[in-house]
């Protein structure tokens, strides 16, 4: 039975010209394996992804909906960015 399937990928030329000298460098043996990395990572990141959203994003949802005072009002939030923001861009 087989286990890999063949696909015909058509790629913007920069993208392509990575994978080929990502080949020519000797980091892969192929442009296959190159294809197949940068996949493994788009997996990680969405998992990563998930799993940021049920853990941090829905523990601060409940903590939210059982306290509502801890919230801040989007007026706050806006000033408390505006203020970072012009921080960051006078250092």
């Amino acid at each position: 039975m087989r286990t890999t399937q063949q696909f015909s990928v058509t790629l913007p030329l920069e993208m392509a010209s990575q994978v080929r000298a990502r080949v020519q460098s000797g980091e892969y043996a192929s442009e296959s394996e190159v294809i197949r990395d940068g996949l493994r990572a788009l997996a990680s990141r969405e998992r990563a992804t998930e799993d940021w959203l049920r853990k941090d994003v829905v523990a601060a949802y409940d903590a939210y909906v059982a306290d509502p005072s801890t919230g801040q009002s989007i007026e706050d939030v806006r000033a408390a960015l505006a203020a970072e923001h012009q921080r960051l861009t006078r250092a």
